[in-house]
């Protein structure tokens, strides 16, 4: 899929993060491989760092030290109510544009 699809997750990564949190709490490596699972294959493990310091920042999450067998504690992050209404403000944008753009498809078949 190329460069087309890097530039496609810019703008809706922070969304996919959110909805993987909505599921369960995960600290950054748990993130980084579901999204592995889900084909997401080229995304570097930095990225999600600095996108979950990101949403952080903005208050859409929950940090939580929980201590680790194998070096330092590890920061769990779990969706807030202010996460959840940005999230479902996410959603509702998806929803526009997938619509609108599965109509222009259509038209232009």
């Amino acid at each position: 899929m190329g460069k087309q699809i890097t530039e496609m997750l810019k703008g809706t990564l922070e969304g996919i993060v959110l909805a993987i949190l909505s599921l369960a709490p995960a600290y950054g490596y748990e993130i980084t491989a579901r999204l592995r699972e889900q084909g997401f294959s080229d995304i570097a493990e930095g990225t999600i760092y600095a996108l979950l310091v990101r949403i952080e920042q903005r208050g859409f999450v929950d940090v939580e030290r929980v201590p680790s067998e194998q070096g330092p504690p590890r920061k769990v992050y779990s969706l807030n109510t202010q996460g959840r209404d940005y999230l479902d403000e996410f959603w509702r944008t998806w929803s526009f544009l997938t619509e609108r753009l599965g109509e222009l498809h259509r038209e232009g078949r």
